[in-house]
């Protein structure tokens, strides 16, 4: 297939290329400068100028789109997370029919699942409900983003979306900015993350977009997830001893107090004009600081999608990568 890329240079995109070109699809990717034309082509596909938050020139002949880009911050204005998430995704859906492109695979996110009152959500299936409206600038534009996506399905074009849970493995920026939070001492756990937390290796991610691109009920959303699961303090103390680090001494606080001292800090960088995240957010505290767990059966019986990539494979990686500190 002739597949088009969104997000490319991204953490996703960035494992997603190689594999499809592997498989031996002909890749697009979407580009806005001459460093991502450059990373683009050592991915072994072909860079392609467009913007989806600006103006997009029609696209060539495709047979499928994978649409992996997206804005993702803890915090800040809601409009550019609409703008991106939302309108950038319209403006896809519309160039990817002209097209000609019969497979439009959304990559969207598990968290559009997730209400404003904090509510513990346990083993959910794509019956739970979605909040557009969600206090949460990400959240609330990944959620109309994908009804967009999924509206747009019908005959000689088919829709899928994925939601993926925390994505990890070496490159994410969890994982990044971890040892400095720890190090730090300005991470803390909410309520000691004793609660169920799905995730989902990279690897795995990527094996689910190859499954979409061939299988699937139309116009459907598919939660994935690695096989094992854990809590939160399970995944964030696996995450911490492959770089050499111990959360034996980090804090914990309770989740309303977190969420609301969030909210504080940021109104105080919003009063500020601060242009960075504050240290803590209440899209943060939502989206970590709770029960949260999925329920995929649905992928793997309708996508064939299987979740080969391990806790032990996905652990494995960081240690070829960067091995733990003495």
């Amino acid at each position: 297939m002739k597949i088009l890329v969104t997000g490319g240079t991204g953490f996703l995109g960035r494992h997603l290329i190689p594999k499809l070109v592997e498989g031996g699809h002909q890749v697009l990717a979407l580009t806005r400068s001459a460093s991502s034309n450059e990373a683009i082509r050592a991915l072994g596909a072909s860079p392609l100028a467009g913007d989806l938050q600006r103006s997009l020139s029609p696209l060539p002949a495709i047979d499928a789109v994978v649409h992996a880009a997206a804005r993702f911050r803890f915090a800040g204005p809601r409009a550019p997370y609409f703008r991106t998430n939302v309108d950038g995704t319209a403006v896809l859906l519309r160039a990817a029919e002209k097209a000609g492109a019969r497979t439009f695979v959304h990559i969207s996110a598990a968290g559009i699942t997730m209400d404003n009152r904090g509510t513990p959500l346990r083993d959910i299936d794509e019956s739970a409900p979605i909040y557009p409206d969600s206090f949460s600038g990400y959240l609330a534009s990944k959620a109309r983003g994908e009804t967009l996506v999924l509206a747009a399905d019908k005959p000689g074009f088919r829709t899928i979306a994925l939601r993926p849970s925390a994505i990890w493995g070496v490159g994410d920026g969890f994982s990044r900015e971890l040892p400095r939070a720890i190090g730090s001492g300005r991470f803390a756990f909410f309520d000691r993350g004793d609660y169920a937390f799905s995730i989902c290796h990279v690897d795995n991610v990527v094996e689910a977009v190859q499954c979409a691109l061939e299988r699937g009920t139309n116009g459907q959303a598919y939660f994935v997830n690695d096989r094992e699961r854990q809590s939160f303090r399970e995944f964030i103390a696996m995450l911490a001893g492959v770089q050499g680090l111990s959360i034996d001494k980090v804090q914990s606080m309770p989740y309303r107090l977190a969420f609301t001292l969030g909210g504080l800090l940021e109104a105080a960088w919003t009063v500020t004009l601060r242009k960075d995240d504050p240290p803590l957010s209440r899209s943060m505290v939502r989206m970590i600081g709770r029960e949260f767990s999925t329920n995929d059966a649905a992928a793997r019986r309708e996508l064939g999608y299987a979740g080969r990539t391990s806790r032990a494979d996905g652990l494995r990686s960081y240690e070829r990568v960067s091995p733990p500190r003495a």
